[in-house]
Order: structure tokens, then C-alpha cells, then sequence
């Protein structure tokens, strides 16, 4: 008996998405809401155009006989790959790899796609700087719990002001060392101001403060009106313990509310205890789903 996935392989087309497919790429995406975040917010932010600039990336999809997609990998401006794809994987992400010509900094989505995607790309073998499968956390903003020294204002969570940049571009170089793996490079700072100036521009970042002094930071890293994405999430270790990354993040979420944001989702380390019973304790629960992130040495 054939094998039904290989059946599938013979009847999907590999299409390269270009403006006018944004409908049929939504609506494969919405389907698997909680590990596609990163695709849903960067096609929005960028289209689906091509130039290198900033979210923008080349997107592939395999494309079933009833005109919907089935699974779909973008190559990003700054390396990634992200896929959804529960079938036909090997075609989209050989495919959009090829398309893109670029680098390959990491890959990203469902756990077990990544995985498949790395021996796809015989990346197996690859030196990596971080590669974990992270726990998915999802929260209905009707149900945040918000920590009383943000009801009693005892702390406030803003968006930065400029002055604040060199401090918040420091911490953001310490997260991606203790986080993500990263070297302290001496580009490393600069290029974490440019990230801090980008997130400003679409305010997408708050800092909580304590008498107008920074205490603790958050960020969106995927932005849509119904739902967004929290990462970048950083407290500085002397300050660890007195539950600001709660307020921090709570406050953001606040915000966000106030827009008509419905959830929020987020993902962490297995083993980060810590951040867990943090994010636990404003009500986010775990989805039961695992996010993959692999992002290879350069």
C-alpha cells in the first residue's frame, strides 16, 4: 500500500508567494495559530515582496488541487527559516532555500519540522549557538492577572524614552548571550541599538520602571491585531526575584488590550523554571504544542 504522504507529493504545486496570495497563506495559517506567529506578523509587516529589508523573506507553499495550501517555508532577511508545513516539507524548504539564495542563520516552528527541516538541509551536524525545543505558553488577555504593584503603581510600565537606549542596547546584548548563545562580539551592541530603534518606531517594547529608573524590559517579536508574541523578555540579575519580569510583561499585555489584542503567546526553555512560574503566574498555561529554535554558530 503507498505511503498516503508520499500519495500527497503528487498532488500539491510548489508556488513562490507573491502580492495577492496574502488571503490563501492567512488561512492556512490561522490553522496552526500558535506556531506560526512569526510567519502571520512578518508577512504582514513586509508583504510578500523580497528586497532584503527587514521582516521580509521569500515564502514557498504547496498547494493542494482544492487552490489552499498545505505547508509553506519562508526564508528571511536575516537568515531564518520558518516552516509550517506538516506535509511536503522537504519540497517547500529545498525549494525556498534555493529561491532565496541567502545564508542560513537558523530555523524555526513546529519541533519536529525542525528537526526534519535540519536533515533536509543536512544541517545535522551544523555547530549551533542555541538549539532547544521551547514549551508554548497562550494566554486570553480576559484573563490576565495583573500583579498588584501595578495596580498600586508602585512600578509602571511605559514605552522607553531615548535616553534609555544605551542601557536597553546593553541588556539586550546580555539576553542574546544568556539566552540565545550569542558571543559578545563588539558588533553585538550596535547591532542591539538598532534593534531597540526598530522596536521603538512600531512600539513594540515597554520597560518597567521603579521612579523612573529601568528594572525590567519586554518586547512583542510577532505583532498582530488579534494576537501577539512576547519575547526579548529581560531582567537584569540583581534585580531577579522581585517579580518585575511579571509586571513587565503584564504591563505590555495591558497595553495591548487597550487595542483589542484577544492573546497572547509566548515560548521558553524547559528548564527555565523561573520564567515559567512567572508567565504561570499572571495565567498563561501551556498549549500542550513545543516551538523549535535553532540558531546555528557563524
Amino acid at each position: 500500500m503507498a505511503n498516503p504522504l508520499q500519495m500527497e507529493f503528487f498532488v500539491a504545486t510548489l508556488k513562490t508567494l507573491q502580492p495577492g496570495d496574502e488571503k490563501l497563506l492567512e488561512n492556512f495559517l490561522l490553522q496552526h495559530t500558535e506556531t506560526s506567529m512569526f510567519l502571520r506578523s512578518n508577512w504582514r509587516e513586509a508583504g510578500l515582496i523580497d528586497q532584503g529589508a527587514r521582516f521580509q523573506g521569500t515564502y514557498v507553499a504547496a498547494i493542494a488541487d482544492d487552490e489552499t495550501i498545505v505547508a509553506v517555508a519562508a526564508h528571511y532577511w536575516n537568515g531564518m527559516v520558518v516552516v509550517q508545513a506538516p506535509v511536503h516539507l522537504a519540497e517547500v524548504v529545498q525549494a525556498v532555500v534555493t529561491q532565496s539564495n541567502r545564508a542560513i542563520s537558523g530555523i524555526a516552528g513546529p519541533t519536529a519540522q525542525v528537526e526534519m527541516t535540519k536533515e533536509v538541509l543536512r544541517l545535522v551536524n551544523r555547530q549551533t549557538q542555541l538549539d532547544e525545543s521551547e514549551i508554548l505558553f497562550s494566554l486570553s488577555l480576559a484573563d490576565l492577572q495583573i500583579p498588584p504593584a501595578l495596580t498600586l503603581r508602585t512600578v509602571q510600565c511605559r514605552l522607553p524614552y531615548l535616553e534609555e537606549f544605551e542601557l536597553l542596547s546593553q541588556w539586550c546584548a546580555a539576553y542574546n548571550v544568556e539566552t540565545l548563545g550569542q558571543l559578545e562580539t563588539p558588533d553585538l551592541l550596535s547591532t542591539c541599538r538598532q534593534e531597540i530603534e526598530a522596536r521603538q518606531t512600531t512600539a513594540r517594547h515597554w520597560v518597567l520602571v521603579n521612579k523612573d529608573m529601568p528594572i525590567a524590559y519586554t518586547a512583542f517579536n510577532a505583532l498582530l491585531p488579534d494576537i501577539v508574541q512576547i519575547g526579548g523578555v529581560w531582567t537584569p540579575p540583581p534585580l531577579r526575584g522581585k517579580g518585575y519580569a511579571k509586571c513587565v510583561v503584564a504591563g505590555s499585555l495591558l497595553e495591548a488590550r487597550s487595542h483589542g489584542v484577544k492573546r497572547a503567546i509566548l515560548f521558553t526553555n524547559r528548564e527555565n523554571y523561573a520564567a515559567q512560574a512567572a508567565y504561570r503566574g499572571i495565567g498563561f498555561c501551556p498549549t500542550g504544542e513545543e516551538f523549535g529554535l535553532v540558531i546555528f554558530s557563524p
